[in-house]
């Protein structure tokens, strides 16, 4: 075993765009378990855009990071050490352990994986927050209905991707949004939205207004800025509005906001902004569904995976720019 646990501390607070040097990688001593709890080797670790803002000194649902606290993150390892019967040697578990190679845990923080249900690292995507977040977002805020038009941005993303294949499952027509060619062919032939709009394209908004010529009756929001407010321009009369993210503006200096408050006023639309930690009592309703529609294949879903925790900065920006491709995972090498 190794004698030491490797971590992903925050330097500084960032200024504008996150840099690796605003990460410092440093060596700490090998926790060990206690009385009623167990040791954790990380073997997935999930990169996710909320972690920026927490990286901001702002108020906010939860505290802030300082200088020199552990980066926060979603995890899935093997228990390898164990003083609680009930989370043996060799024990898959989903906890949040954040950017580093071991932690402690206890069976009370942790959700005891079945290593029937596919790959470990779906516990982290499609079987995990990203999931569920995806799923509370358009089932419980969206409510699609059969027929009604669905747009989401940042659609071959991890929670986009999901959330728009949960309206197709429904039974709408979807609209994806998402960044270059290659992304969208991916939203349309490989996770079967009926079209996806490049917001690169120098005529985003005349491509989108062909691809909703009902108009927008659901919008699942990632992005915020400039896309948001394209979509905003096309929205129904009493659509709905899921604020799930806002990753275009995480990064900014100066705040975009939203411009079309006219549109939200005019059309009567209702907007839930959300944080799925708020939730957590309905996690097993959606893992429920989840899981069968993952069963009989009707959910797909990309992973775009670093190698080694010492990557994990770097990997961090490439999502925030849009440079990956899918759920961001990183594979913490032994």
């Amino acid at each position: 075993m190794t004698a030491h646990n490797t971590q992903v501390l925050m330097k500084r607070h960032p200024a504008g765009m996150v840099t690796e040097e605003d990460f410092s990688i440093v060596q700490a001593a090998l926790p060990r378990p206690e009385a009623g709890q167990a040791l954790v080797r990380n073997l997935y670790l999930s990169l996710d855009p909320y972690m920026r803002p927490r990286m901001d000194p702002l108020r906010s649902y939860v505290e802030p990071l300082k200088p020199g606290e552990l980066m926060p993150g979603g995890t899935v390892g093997e228990v390898i050490e164990s003083n609680d019967p009930e989370l043996p040697r060799g024990t898959l578990v989903a906890a949040s352990l954040g950017w580093q190679t071991h932690g402690l845990v206890t069976k009370a923080t942790v959700r005891v994986l079945d290593p029937g249900l596919g790959h470990s690292s779906a516990a982290l995507s499609v079987l995990g927050m990203t999931g569920v977040t995806a799923h509370y977002g358009m089932i419980k805020l969206g409510q699609p209905k059969a027929g009604e038009t669905v747009v989401v941005t940042a659609a071959s993303g991890a929670v986009g991707g999901i959330a728009g294949q949960i309206a197709k499952l429904k039974g709408c027509r979807v609209v994806g949004i998402a960044g270059g060619p290659e992304k969208c062919r991916y939203v349309v032939e490989e996770l079967g939205f009926d079209a996806c709009v490049d917001y690169r394209a120098a005529d985003f908004e005349a491509q989108l207004a062909a691809a909703t010529p009902n108009y927008v009756d659901v919008l699942f929001e990632n992005v915020g800025g400039p896309v948001m407010d394209a979509v905003l321009k096309r929205i129904n009369d009493h659509a709905r509005i899921a604020l799930c993210g806002n990753i275009s503006q995480y990064n900014a200096k100066e705040p975009y906001g939203i411009k079309g408050m006219r549109e939200l006023l005019m059309h009567r639309v209702t907007t839930y902004a959300f944080v799925i930690a708020d939730h957590r009592d309905y996690w097993p309703t959606a893992l429920a569904e989840l899981s069968a529609w993952h069963r009989e294949g009707k959910l797909r879903f990309k992973e775009d995976v670093a190698q080694g925790l010492t990557s994990a900065p770097a990997a961090f920006i490439r999502m925030l720019t849009g440079a990956n491709f899918g759920k961001q995972l990183v594979h913490l090498a032994t």
